[in-house]
């Protein structure tokens, strides 16, 4: 398959400006393309993950991909998908996140192959020397009022309200294309399905700006989830690709746990698997679901691109261990990322503590008649380990790598021990 096949056959079309005239570019022709993303955060989130990874399907097809980091439009702010104004982050902040986003998108792009490599992009490189005369005449001269108007991402935020600095948005974008295109030869721009308006607008701009100039416009599906609720997010937050915030065990089980009414989709959208590997695996829910076979290859392949093989082999180990409550054999750095979300207490007494105490010191158990019950009765584990005996002791032998007890009351209460 030719790239616009690939991404016809993932569902990674939404909308194309010319897809017959692009197929043709694209199959006599190396081309340049770009997406943009702007530094509202100091991370990428797992919704920014199809266009960085549909940037690279078009690099592995011989294509030459830039990734443009909005350094000048992070600090204007998108109204695309918007209810009401993004608050604005200083200059300094926008820097740091420029810089922390680029280092990020170079582990996902080849920028050391010899015929195509990507290419990373700031717009602040031509936006902020622009002087305010030459914009407003020599940018801002092509767009009519009732042409940004018509726009999905302005008539969407009328009623609410829009300020000009928003509203400006569509047009500094819409000269990134033309900058681009000028200086480096880019004819693509894709992006979210929200950004049309903002891409159509570029190629306007291009075309009143250049004569026979030829580009094209694509834009991706926004990712969406089949029970309704918002893609990239749980209980615990944002789902982001900096292991800091959301560590690989908590990336993996948010792969892990995709409902089979998505998970066929998502392996198209976010791994490189072939089409046939694809439809085995579909196969698969239809004849055994209750092996999750499909689930488990795209926590894996998502966790092995983003966060590379010794971080996967780190979470296929804490998931293996809590569900088979060998805790004992997990590290201290492992017990963190396992046990982030659950409850904790610090202990700071002597070395040596009963049992039932530490129950309810740490309101484990609500009383020591409840905690004895508790006991004896075989719902207390320590670090994977039943214990019956309501006169057990703690010492530092129970502490894993002397900083942390894991206690299990149950099947699935956990807490943390933290010393």
């Amino acid at each position: 398959m030719d790239v616009i096949q690939d991404l016809t056959y993932r569902g990674l079309i939404n909308q194309v400006t010319d897809q017959e005239g692009l197929q043709n570019t694209l199959k006599n022709e190396k081309i340049k393309l770009y997406c943009g993303f702007d530094p509202t955060a100091d991370s990428l989130h797992i919704g920014h993950l199809v266009g960085v990874l549909t940037l690279r399907r078009f690099q592995l097809a011989g294509h030459q991909p830039i990734a443009l980091v909005g350094g000048a439009t992070g600090l204007i702010g998108d109204p695309s998908g918007k209810k009401a104004e993004r608050t604005l982050n200083p200059k300094e902040v926008v820097v740091e996140f420029s810089n922390s986003i680029s280092n990020q998108l170079s582990r996902f792009l080849d920028f050391e192959a010899k015929e195509n490599p990507a290419q990373i992009a700031n717009n602040y490189d031509w936006i902020g020397s622009l002087d305010l005369i030459t914009f407003l005449r020599d940018i801002g001269k092509s767009f009519g009022l009732n042409y940004m108007l018509a726009k999905d991402s302005v008539q969407s935020r009328l009623d609410a309200g829009i300020s000009f600095t928003e509203f400006s948005y569509m047009i500094l974008q819409s000269y990134d294309f033309l900058k681009l295109y000028e200086d480096v030869g880019c004819r693509l721009q894709i992006g979210g399905s929200d950004q049309w308006g903002n891409i159509t607008a570029g190629l306007e701009l291009i075309r009143k700006t250049v004569e026979d100039a030829k580009a094209f416009g694509l834009t991706i599906p926004l990712v969406t989830k089949a029970d309704g609720t918002k893609f990239g997010k749980t209980e615990g937050g944002t789902i982001w690709l900096d292991k800091d915030k959301t560590s690989p065990y908590e990336f993996y089980q948010f792969w892990i746990n995709t409902d089979d009414r998505d998970v066929v989709r998502y392996l198209k959208y976010f791994t490189f698997l072939s089409k046939a590997e694809i439809e085995s695996l579909e196969a698969e829910i239809q004849n055994a679901p209750e092996k999750r076979l499909a689930q488990k290859t795209l926590a894996e392949e998502v966790t092995k691109l983003v966060h590379g093989e010794a971080a996967l082999e780190q979470a296929v180990k804490i998931s293996t261990a809590l569900f088979s409550g060998s805790i004992s054999e997990l590290s201290a750095e492992e017990i963190k990322q396992g046990f982030k979300d659950v409850p904790s207490y610090e202990y700071n007494g002597d070395p040596v503590v009963g049992l039932v105490d530490l129950l309810v010191m740490s309101k484990i158990s609500p009383s020591k008649r409840r905690a004895r019950e508790d006991i004896g009765n075989g719902a207390i584990y320590v670090n994977g380990e039943r214990i019956q005996e309501v006169d057990a002791v703690l010492t530092s032998q129970n502490r894993i790598e002397g900083q942390f007890t894991v206690i299990r009351r149950g099947k699935k209460k956990y807490f943390l021990i933290k010393y």
